[in-house]
């Protein structure tokens, strides 16, 4: 099934001062992940495994923006090309269009109102007249005029949209940001959000609206309302209490059929369900939707209750398999656990069955958990599932010790629910898979990458006056900042959540309001919160703290707080668990077998000691190409890799100016093959860089 096309005529590009051929080879990457099957797929075949060693640099974009003091942002766009135009995010979250040939800046949005999110990159629609990016910048959506970038009056308030608008519900805060790419059907513009994952967050309604106007066209209310289909499977009145449920992942579409296919996220509160018993529709779904209307066709959901934050973390891939002897169109989703779901893309049948497995662990108090959740036979996962004592790696510092804390630790299985004591989530919390996805080619093969490094948590009484009572600043922290900064204001070792010790000599008081009033990268806004609170928790980051207390109003149902997101790691930096740290694996998908699995990423000194590369963490996702390439980048290790997606040996491989946690795109000009990545770093404890770096043959 081909999606269709979106094409740019030749005058655009003589209107932007240079011309592009129409080279019957020359070939566009018109949307995320290559096309609305999301397959990271490429039919271009200039660049073959036997001359792939001789690419070289073709051109280098200087996008602007990044924070190279303390190296807190990032690029994780996956760029599109259309008839010689390349369109991107910068390092500082604006829009920009390149000549795709050369690397010249075309034009760049100045965006003051941007939300301060990482974005993943831009929609483009045309009817052959018009065309349009679409550019999603915290809670706006912007429409521009692709052959300059400047916003077109007529769409929605004066060129954008306020996704804020319609998802409201009591004692819901101000946090969404439209990070991931929207979706085209005909003239529909078809947007999911992220939001937040405290019990404050915002409903997830996946919504459409008219390209043209930005006018709502269609609502799906992902957290039904009384009456809905999946109402019964929420306490009353849900929509009212609870928010998440959101698709923040991106979605695939089959144009031909006239579907699009969603991925939501969990339930809000993450790690705690007991005030929300039940199955929790349609949070944690793969959920198919008539593109036209957003009448519901069929969905899976993925994790019943999800008390783990184990939603499905990036777009589903459309691919045509062969399945008892027949060409079956389906629909495949990988997930943070390293499962594989396979199903009929029409239907929602799986083509391989799926268990509804017991998972038998004591939770904690007032939890309600799902007594099983599906588990596909095959495929088999592609990471591994337990943690052990004996899955310590054999160089690994003070293994006694922590074999002592593994001891006391809830570990062995997926779907252990938290609790006070150290629970480990193996593969991570955030993967297994990733929001990079995997790649599909048509012989029905998927390439993912993955990562495998024990995550511990736990959950701790909320240290919240009951009604009304007061705090101090050092508490207001511990309820709102600990969980992911630390109790100690350590942060994390990898660095995804900076430290906050000594923060006064980084920033003054009016610069932290700033970032608390708006949020900044995956750090959402603090507007749920009275002002008096606010200057409270500054005046603790500031070490200016009286020590007074002041009162709140406290109105939570959710008694615990998570300690946060903690990859272990030895004292020597390395993850504690044997290697491999990250992968990449081939799964035949026909027959649900895995083809190979390499590791992907290298610590260089572990390498020089003879240690064999052990693959590192990983963001970011695959391209895969007709001539057998697979063109990944993703590891810490700063390099860009291209594999034989045979056999997964390495072919070559090159040093970016920073490391390129997003996902390439391939594309031709005047019948010239590029390979473009986004060298965005800042996580993962590297530097933040702002370029983007095209690759081709001399």
């Amino acid at each position: 099934m081909k999606p269709t096309p979106i094409l740019l005529s030749a005058s655009f590009a003589a209107l932007c001062g240079f011309v592009v051929s129409t080279h019957s080879t020359d070939q566009n990457w018109p949307e995320y992940n290559g096309d609305g099957a999301r397959s990271h797929y490429s039919a271009l075949n200039q660049i073959t495994k036997d001359n792939v060693a001789q690419l070289k640099v073709a051109w280098t974009y200087a996008s602007g923006g990044a924070d190279t003091a303390r190296n807190r942002t990032q690029m994780q766009c996956n760029p599109i090309v259309i008839d010689g135009i390349l369109y991107g995010v910068s390092a500082g979250t604006q829009a920009f269009a390149l000549n795709a040939a050369t690397g010249q800046q075309i034009w760049q949005t100045q965006i003051t109102d941007n939300g301060g999110t990482t974005s993943r990159g831009v929609t483009y629609w045309s009817d052959g007249k018009e065309k349009r990016v679409f550019f999603g910048a915290g809670k706006w959506i912007y429409a521009l005029n692709a052959t300059d970038g400047s916003l077109i009056g007529s769409f929605g308030e004066h060129g954008r949209i306020n996704l804020k608008t319609g998802i409201e519900r009591p004692g819901a805060d101000d946090y969404l940001t439209s990070n991931t790419p929207n979706t085209i059907y005909k003239n529909l513009l078809i947007t999911g959000m992220r939001v937040n994952e405290t019990e404050t967050a915002l409903l997830g309604d996946v919504r459409a609206y008219d390209v043209r106007t930005g006018k709502l066209v269609w609502t799906f209310r992902t957290i039904p309302a009384k009456g809905e289909f999946g109402a019964e499977t929420w306490p009353a009145n849900a929509r009212e209490h609870f928010g998440g449920a959101n698709a923040w992942a991106g979605m695939a579409i089959d144009r031909g059929r006239g579907i699009v296919y969603i991925p939501t996220g969990s339930a809000a509160y993450d790690f705690y369900g007991g005030n929300r018993p039940g199955n929790n529709l349609f949070a944690n779904c793969l959920i198919a939707l008539d593109a036209a209307t957003g009448k519901r066709l069929w969905h899976y959901q993925l994790v019943h209750h999800d008390i783990w934050d184990r939603d499905p973390p990036c777009p589903p891939n459309l691919v045509t398999v062969t399945h008892k002897g027949k060409r079956v169109d389906a629909i495949v989703q990988v997930t943070k656990q390293g499962y594989v779901f396979v199903l009929d893309r029409v239907t929602g049948k799986p083509l391989f069955p799926i268990r509804e497995t017991a998972f038998h662990f004591p939770a904690i108090d007032g939890e309600k958990v799902s007594p099983t959740q599906p588990i596909p036979t095959l495929p088999a996962p592609f990471t591994r599932q337990t943690f052990h004592s004996g899955d310590f790696n054999a160089f690994v510092a003070d293994r006694d010790s922590l074999v002592d804390l593994l001891s006391k630790a809830k570990t062995g299985s997926a779907y252990i629910p938290i609790t006070s004591s150290m629970t480990i989530f193996y593969p991570g919390t955030d993967g297994g898979a990733q929001w990079g996805g995997a790649a599909t080619d048509p012989s029905g093969i998927m390439y993912v990458p993955a990562k495998e490094i024990p995550v511990y948590t736990s959950l701790v009484k909320k240290e919240i006056p009951k009604n009304t009572g007061s705090v101090t600043g050092a508490q207001l922290y511990q309820m709102n900042c600990a969980a992911c900064h630390g109790a100690d204001k350590m942060g994390n070792h990898d660095g995804s959540y900076p430290s906050l010790a000594n923060l006064e000599k980084r920033l003054k008081p009016a610069q932290i309001e700033a970032i608390l009033q708006k949020g900044r990268g995956m750090m959402p806004s603090f507007t749920h919160i009275s002002e008096a609170e606010r200057k409270s928790i500054i005046a603790y980051l500031s070490n200016q703290e009286s020590g007074e207390s002041i009162k709140i109003d406290s109105k939570t149902q959710v008694p615990y707080q998570h300690t946060g997101y903690n990859r272990w790691y030895d004292r020597n930096g390395y993850p504690v668990s044997q290697p491999p740290w990250g992968t990449l694996t081939a799964v035949d998908l026909n027959t649900g077998q895995r083809k190979w699995q390499v590791p992907l990423g290298e610590y260089k000194e572990l390498t020089t000691k003879g240690i064999p590369p052990t693959g590192t963490d990983n963001y970011g996702g695959p391209l895969v190409t007709a001539s057998g390439l697979i063109f990944i980048a993703a590891s810490r290790d700063e390099q860009f890799r291209a594999f034989d997606k045979e056999t997964g040996k390495i072919l070559w491989q090159a040093v970016l100016p920073a490391a390129g946690y997003a996902s390439a795109s391939t594309y031709s000009v005047n019948g010239k093959q590029y390979v473009v990545i986004a060298c965005g770093g800042g996580k993962l404890n590297t530097k933040s860089g702002d370029k983007y770096v095209a690759f081709a043959l001399p």
